[in-house]
């Protein structure tokens, strides 16, 4: 069972992110304030669920959280100031747009840029520990899971329907056979997946 806060004197909200290590596409990230009370059994980390279990729980979540928030950086400003400055502004973003302010901030690592002096902890596994952390890691990953279906409609050859930008062989692939598109990340090594280590 997963906990319901790390603290209860603040208000506090919990921050996940989706799609860092991709080759394509936006990096997602989420902010969500559950009630101190609150439980809910069957949510978790979103790499244990299924995409339909994902799919059945956001809506649970946006109905039932005190606020949520989910936002992006795009591919291009990836490239502009890194994966990792741009997973935590994604961050900052979600917290921005939290119609309920945080005052305490718990988020999914072992590393965060802090926020408007709010104090934070870093959780490694986060979001297998905290209700609020596997919540944001469920909204991040299924927003950033529609972005992807929706843009692979203009770009077939590069199986983004499965693996949502991910490097796997089919992906870097097509890079190597078609040349990246305007969503890829261009700051992001393609290796050729015949290669092999000896």
């Amino acid at each position: 069972m997963l906990l319901s806060y790390y603290q209860e004197q603040w208000i506090e909200a919990g921050c996940d992110e989706a799609g860092r290590g991709c080759l394509a596409g936006p990096v997602f990230a989420a902010a969500v304030i559950f009630p101190t009370d609150y439980h809910h059994e069957l949510l978790n980390d979103s790499k244990q669920l299924s995409e339909k279990k994902r799919m059945a729980l956001r809506p649970i979540i946006e109905r039932e959280a005190l606020a949520y928030a989910v936002a992006s950086v795009s591919a291009e400003e990836i490239d502009r100031i890194n994966i990792h400055k741009a997973s935590y502004l994604a961050m900052h973003k979600a917290l921005d747009l939290l119609k309920t302010k945080a005052e305490y901030i718990i988020v999914d690592g072992n590393k965060f840029i802090p926020y408007q002096q709010i104090p934070h902890t870093c959780i490694i596994k986060g979001d297998g520990k905290y209700l609020s952390i596997a919540a944001a890691s469920i909204l991040a990953k299924t927003y950033r899971d529609e972005y992807m279906d929706n843009i692979a409609l203009d770009y077939p050859d590069y199986d983004w329907l499965n693996n949502k930008g991910y490097p796997t062989v089919k992906h870097r692939t097509a890079v190597l056979a078609h040349g990246s598109t305007p969503h890829h990340r261009k700051s992001f090594r393609i290796t050729d997946p015949q290669l092999k280590l000896f």
